[in-house]
């Protein structure tokens, strides 16, 4: 799959991510606040528009995320759970910069289940 469309695309965004928070992390306070205005304002356009793809339904379900026509989509959908796992949740209050690779991987743990 590494030759398909999908996976330049999946390669270039990861490169993407790991070089923006690499930055944020290697520069100075002014070089970060630098990329924050630079960069921000598109990471959560990108992510506000996938979530829209993933607004829930009027029963609080994700039609996006549902499998087949007659099965019910689950609740909470996946990439609100992600996000908000990645975003918001602090379990040893930690920042999520911390914590996030923890959560997403549990979060896989639990989906593999």
């Amino acid at each position: 799959m590494s030759g398909s469309i999908f996976g330049h695309m999946e390669s270039s965004l990861r490169g993407y991510l790991s070089d923006l928070s690499d930055d944020a992390r290697g520069g100075g306070d002014a070089a970060a606040a630098r990329l924050a205005r630079a960069e921000l304002p598109r990471v959560v356009a990108a992510l506000s528009a996938l979530l829209d793809e993933h607004r829930p339904d009027s029963d609080g379900r994700c039609p996006t995320c549902r499998t087949r026509l007659f099965t019910r989509a689950p609740s909470p959908c996946r990439a609100y759970l992600t996000a908000h796992l990645c975003l918001l949740v602090h379990e040893d209050g930690g920042t999520p910069a911390d914590s996030t690779v923890d959560y997403v991987d549990s979060y896989r743990e639990y989906l593999a289940g």
